[in-house]
């Protein structure tokens, strides 16, 4: 019964002198009440209240108590409230029971967390970052509408189609809502440019903008191939075949793969991608949920291009789901040694729901396990709040800086396709430890990097010595560039106009890792990530202990252990 027919002591029927009863308004408007109860119950019943064949009573009592207050609300509470968002709050603060990864993306949403692992989008074409509530364009993307308009690294969009951008607080999302668009459309830019007195004006239309999730790939030395996945993305496996083919025809006889803080993404990319590790029809990875309904496996079904050369995968804690899918099977298939940090933990798969509204529900409905049978799922009994604590947590226990040893006990012990031992306990547990390099950290490093004064300077030096510096080949920039002292006591001016308190001792700590990384930065102006890696990773623990354990990876993929 709705809420509408329901007993009501003021609504008794009035009475003449002879005690007749009349009609209220209530008693004329009931038909047409039960009419639209009984419309409103059918499509109900037919579209959208599904209850499970487990529960069905407590599921339909709870739906019907919860369409009864949010009724209510919206019919006699005081103040005017908005139904919807008292509804998406609602549903969110629920889906907080569940678990971690279970979440409702509102519709106004839905596009931006999409986009993210979409092979390409519609825009004009430019990586960019803001400084200082300023939009600085990185670099416009090659082949892209930016890039034929003569949009340059440097430049600074001040308008968008007239309205004002800087200084108010701009953020990515307000930059992707103005600069995306469909293909076709036009979009006129104000930018201003450290060699024009005047502000420039761009019309650019916009076109389809292809995105890349493998970041880079190039010949360490002679045989060693490097290959950095960012994401899995709905290109990254064509983009992992065609990084792999071209390091083959270099000469690569052994591979780093980079998986480091790549949060995972498309499941079939992932296993795709390990498959082209492992030989025969191995298993890859599997999921187990409620009943058999969402239980699968996955195992190796084509020959892959890389099945009997070394192997050597990089982790750390900012690598989850499709990365620890690939690393998990990798490493129980004794195909490759996994060198870094524990893995973040995220073994649960989502499925994604359309609602009516055009928002989303992106339901938790089962667990990835690797082929020995660990859980990669990290534990999530102690809450949420707890829960997205994890990384301080391991860094406050010293996980960052030596193994955990609580998680090396016999219950999380499990035995790889040639026995050797690995362990479960959430994450995928490196063969190769290596701690946090924090010999060279310091506050004002950070500090640098949190006001982008090192990415401001390298821009500025960039545009200041373009033309000397495209001239350069990228082998010679790598191998013979320095950052001067001058260069230095102009990012230390940069720094104090950003109100970065300058500290002696700090700065000679880290003065090493800071020259490193503004060279890296230009070359990454100059030649993009090609010129970038590479010189990053003179100075990269991880990477060079990579490249120290290959010994023991080519002994793994000759069948050893």
């Amino acid at each position: 019964m709705s809420e509408e027919t329901k007993y009501n002591p003021q609504e008794e029927p009035e009475t003449t002198g002879q005690d007749k009863p009349r009609n209220t308004p209530f008693q004329v408007r009931l038909p047409l009440y039960i009419a639209l109860a009984l419309v409103v119950g059918v499509l109900i019943g037919a579209n959208t209240f599904s209850p499970s064949d487990t529960n069905p009573q407590s599921t339909a009592r709870a739906y019907l108590k919860f369409r009864d207050v949010l009724s209510y609300i919206d019919r006699d509470y005081v103040d005017t409230v908005d139904t919807e968002k008292l509804t998406d709050h609602a549903i969110t603060k629920m889906l907080e029971k569940l678990d971690p990864h279970t979440s409702y993306i509102p519709a106004a949403d839905l596009a931006m967390a999409r986009s993210y692992l979409e092979g390409d989008f519609e825009g004009i074409g430019v990586e960019f970052n803001i400084f200082k509530d300023t939009i600085y364009v990185i670099t416009p993307l090659s082949g892209g509408p930016s890039e034929a308009a003569g949009i340059q690294a440097g430049d600074k969009i001040i308008s968008v189609d007239g309205q004002n951008v800087a200084g108010n607080g701009i953020t990515n999302e307000g930059v992707f809502k103005r600069l995306r668009g469909p293909k076709g459309t036009t979009v006129k830019l104000e930018v201003l440019r450290k060699t024009s007195k005047r502000p420039l004006e761009f019309t650019i239309t916009r076109n389809k903008i292809p995105t890349v999730s493998v970041d880079v790939s190039y010949m360490v030395n002679n045989n060693t191939g490097y290959i950095k996945v960012s994401r899995f993305a709905s290109n990254t496996f064509d983009e992992f075949k065609v990084a792999l083919s071209a390091l083959k025809k270099k000469g690569m006889q052994q591979l780093i793969l980079d998986l480091r803080g790549n949060p995972g993404g498309y499941m079939d990319h992932a296993t795709r991608m390990a498959d082209e590790f492992i030989a025969g029809d191995k298993m890859i990875v599997y999921t187990d949920g409620k009943g058999s309904r969402y239980d699968s496996k996955s195992f190796a079904r084509t020959k892959g291009d890389f099945e009997n050369n070394p192997v050597i995968v990089l982790l750390d804690e900012g690598s989850a789901s499709a990365s620890e899918i690939v690393a998990g099977a990798l490493q129980d298939n004794d195909r490759a040694l996994i060198v870094g940090r524990r893995s973040f933990g995220k073994g649960l798969v989502q499925m994604p729901i359309p609602l009516n509204d055009g928002s989303e529900l992106r339901l938790t409905i089962s667990r990835y396990y690797t082929p020995s049978g660990r859980s990669i799922q990290k534990p999530y009994v102690a809450g949420t709040e707890d829960y997205q604590k994890d990384m301080l947590q391991r860094f406050e226990n010293g996980e960052y800086f030596h193994p955990d040893s609580s998680l090396f006990v016999d219950s999380l012990k499990y035995k790889t396709g040639k026995g050797r031992v690995v362990y479960g306990g959430g994450g995928i547990m490196p063969d190769v430890f290596v701690a946090r390099d924090t010999t060279e950290i310091s506050d004002f490093l950070g500090q640098l990097y949190s006001k982008n004064v090192i990415r401001e300077y390298a821009l500025a030096y960039y545009n200041d010595n373009r033309k000397d510096l495209e001239k350069m080949q990228m082998d010679k920039f790598i191998k013979s560039f320095n950052v001067s002292d001058k260069m230095m006591k102009d990012l230390l001016k940069v720094a104090s106009q950003s109100e970065v308190t300058y500290d002696e001792t700090q700065y000679k700590r880290s003065e090493a890792l800071l020259r490193n990384n503004v060279k890296a930065f230009i070359g990454r102006s100059v030649y993009g990530n090609p010129g970038f890696f590479p010189i990053l990773h003179e100075k990269d623990e991880e990477f060079q202990e990579a490249l120290r354990q290959f010994g023991k990876a080519q002994r793994l993929a000759k069948g050893g252990v």
